[in-house]
């Protein structure tokens, strides 16, 4: 059971909305449910004789009472709250108790107060209702209701366990604010594929991703197409920051401002600031002209490797301040990489930065010093810009997620352990998201290596198969039995060409970490054999058959793992 709460200056223009049709003649037979003194509160969806201007007058009274420079400028409190999908459709009867905890969690009429102030629910859907109350108590004093919604949603969750509707996860009051219904309507009217608080929010995140200093993170929102607006103090130090979409706005043709903390709480200029002050772990990639372009896409993609498996290691560690930190890490890694991801992947790492941007977020306060190698390595994934989607690019861009898979998975544990369930529900969503970004970006350089494990001859997969059946004996048929095999077969085979011994380094890619929430573990262990002998990510194109004579006669060495021999050709 959601609440959603906003507020306005319109009693009678909310009222027309929930009596009306709908935007898409949604609305069907609105009537009320339930009011602060129902014989007092005419009912225009039920009663031929009420109107909306009856009603209006009745909730405004309390308002118009006051001075008219004592009126509060938005009077309106609106809350709708609707059942979660599957649930079953509650009664009016029901609908009508939902409403009276409702407003009284929230302070707006508290129970038991019969000065409170005055509101009415409506009706018109199965699924939810509205409430409209205006916010002058019946004694001329203002409401109480600091935190409403946050009391509204706990009162909701008690709702939901007494009548054994879906249960959602508890929020902590450190989730980002949604938009408002408004919001949502008027990005519908003007085409906008999200409400400009949801696109300006991923934007400041975008632009804070590996940034060096406030200077950068600045020319990045500029850059990106912003409007940006610093408020400075005499000194010319900025005290604060507030962002707007060119062509978002009011009535009054004045921009749409939204200031960094309403976006999200950590997006707040001193939120931003306390991130940026841990600085950048230094690398020789790094480069101080962010358009100037850094390291290869390949590079810099495995080089962010290693900072995220750390990160997924303290995340299984009881060191709180530095996990909290590596969650902002990895949410800056993500935002990054989303930026600079090719083709169909591209839309499923923007979903997962997306996700895991709620898991960032706890009342765990983050030791910001611990994650400077995963922003330096936001940073560098940035800088050499756009990887392509074949070849090395592409195989390294899937070994990066699959370890971001596996540190996704590390995060949803870390705060479930710790009763996150929001966090924890978003960090599964952000890894079911790059579980798909994978598939895709795997597509390529896993046939490539398919191609060559199954040109392999007998006697050396049947060895290779021994050797994993010791080494992982519980899994081993599993892996024999995945698509994968033949692209480990291969990797193992370029492993032993450069002079690794097999079975030890497969020893260590199963002992590295769990593998139960892999959902291929041949796959997972490709990466990582990969990674480990500083193997390509892929396998080399086919070369033309008239090429092969002279390739037979340039065999490389063993022991240099940059350099391959010819594939076996295909066996007839």
């Amino acid at each position: 059971m959601v609440p959603d709460i906003s507020l306005g200056g319109r009693t009678y223009g909310l009222l027309a909305y929930l009596y009306g049709p709908g935007r898409r003649e949604e609305h069907t037979d609105p009537h009320l449910v339930a009011a602060w003194r129902p014989e007092l509160a005419p009912d225009p969806g039920r009663d031929p004789g009420a109107t909306l201007k009856q009603l209006t007058d009745r909730l405004d009274l309390p308002v118009l009472a006051r001075p008219s420079g004592r009126r509060p400028q938005r009077h309106v409190w609106h809350c709708s709250v609707r059942t979660a999908p599957g649930d079953r459709h509650l009664t009016d009867d029901e609908w009508a108790r939902v409403a009276h905890r409702v407003v009284a969690a929230a302070g707006i009429a508290p129970e038991g107060d019969d000065q409170g102030c005055r509101w009415v629910a409506v009706r018109h859907a199965d699924d939810h209702i509205h409430i409209a109350a205006t916010l002058v108590r019946q004694d001329g004093r203002s409401p109480r209701r600091h935190n409403d919604y946050g009391r509204a949603q706990a009162e909701c969750r008690k709702i939901e366990q007494e009548w054994g509707l879906r249960r959602l996860n508890a929020g902590d009051g450190t989730a980002a604010r949604r938009p408002t219904s408004a919001e949502r309507s008027k990005a519908e009217r003007e085409g906008r594929p999200e409400p400009p608080r949801e696109i300006l929010r991923e934007a400041v995140r975008q632009a804070l991703a590996g940034a060096a200093d406030e200077d950068e993170f600045f020319q990045r929102l500029t850059r990106a197409g912003l409007r940006v607006h610093k408020r400075l103090a005499p000194s010319g130090d900025a005290l604060g920051y507030k962002v707007a979409l060119p062509g978002d706005r009011n009535r009054d043709g004045q921009p749409i401002w939204f200031p960094g903390s309403t976006l999200a709480p950590d997006l707040s200029l001193p939120g931003i600031r306390r991130r940026l002050g841990s600085g950048l772990a230094p690398t020789t990639n790094d480069s101080p002209d962010p358009i100037r372009r850094g390291p290869q896409p390949g590079g810099a993609r495995r080089s962010a490797i290693p900072p995220v498996e750390q990160a997924a290691a303290v995340l299984r560690s009881d060191n709180d301040a530095d996990a909290a930190a590596q969650l902002v890490g990895l949410g800056e890694v993500l935002d990054a990489l989303g930026q600079a991801t090719p083709g169909s992947a591209r839309t499923e790492v923007r979903a997962a930065a997306r996700a895991f941007e709620r898991a960032t977020r706890s009342h765990v306060r983050a030791e910001h010093s611990a994650n400077r190698a995963l922003r330096s390595a936001a940073r560098g994934i940035l800088h050499a810009g756009g990887a392509l989607g074949k070849g090395e690019d592409a195989g390294v861009t899937a070994m990066l997620l699959s370890t971001l898979v596996l540190a996704a998975v590390a995060a949803a544990r870390w705060h479930s352990a710790r009763g996150h369930a929001q966090q924890a529900a978003a960090a599964r969503q952000a890894a079911h998201s790059l579980r798909r970004a994978y598939r895709s970006s795997a597509v390529a350089p896993m046939a490539a290596m398919r191609a060559h494990g199954r040109n392999l001859p007998d006697a050396v997969r049947h060895r290779y198969a021994a050797t994993l059946s010791s080494a992982l004996p519980e899994q081993a048929d599993r892996v024999l039995g995945e698509s994968g095999w033949d692209a480990l077969a291969a990797t193992l085979s370029r492993a032993e060409e450069a002079g690794h011994d097999i079975p030890s380094l497969l020893r260590k890619a199963v002992e590295q970490r769990e593998l139960d929430t892999a959902e291929s573990v041949s796959d997972v262990l490709v990466w990582r054999i990969r990674r480990a002998a500083a193997l390509p990510a892929t396998e080399p194109a086919p070369r033309h058959q008239s090429a092969r004579a002279t390739m037979s006669a340039a065999r490389p060495g063993r022991g240099n793992p940059e350099v391959y021999s010819r594939p076996n050709p295909p066996r007839r």
